[in-house]
């Protein structure tokens, strides 16, 4: 019966620990890869690439009990081998289970869904022919400040990574 509180400690400290749903949880960070897709996570935001499209979620990926996550974004279909815009309103939707990701793009003004496409915590993204963000801040910096003015200017992605305004490598 000695034993009795150190197995009783020993029961509640393996309760606590039961298997995570996800890597982090509730908030989801870090770098998520699949098959000609990836999710790069920040404490604050998402950079999204499915296929050659890329989108963002300005707020943090937080999942629910269940693993679940729905935020809203903006996603572009049509941003490679040229950028040409527009940037779509998007639902990202998945479900976490343990480093598993599912992961589907939904825009909001148009019939257009991309996924369901599986993503694994800690890989890389494997992207086939288009390239993938590296650094999401500043992809989405010269995104958004840059590429909104893109068509009223008639400038292109093109000149821009002649001129070292935005390089293949950032995108």
């Amino acid at each position: 019966m000695r034993n009795t509180p150190v197995v009783i400690v020993a029961v509640i400290a393996l309760l606590g620990c039961g298997s995570s749903l996800h890597p982090l949880e509730p908030l989801l960070v870090g770098t998520w890869g699949g098959d000609n897709a990836g999710l790069i996570a920040t404490d604050s935001s998402a950079h999204i690439h499915i296929g050659c499209t890329v989108g963002d979620v300005h707020q943090p990926l937080v999942v629910d009990s269940s693993g679940r996550f729905d935020v809203l974004g903006i996603h572009n279909i049509t941003a490679y081998p040229v950028y040409r815009g527009p940037d779509h309103p998007a639902r990202f939707s998945g479900r976490i289970v343990g480093r598993v990701m599912s992961l589907t793009v939904t825009l909001t003004d148009t019939a257009v869904t991309l996924g369901p496409v599986l993503l694994r915590f800690g890989e890389e993204p494997r992207m086939g022919p288009c390239p993938i963000c590296r650094t999401p801040k500043a992809a989405t910096l010269s995104r958004h400040l840059l590429g909104s003015a893109l068509p009223s200017l008639g400038i292109r992605t093109r000149a821009l990574e002649l001129v070292g305004l935005h390089s293949a490598a950032e995108r």
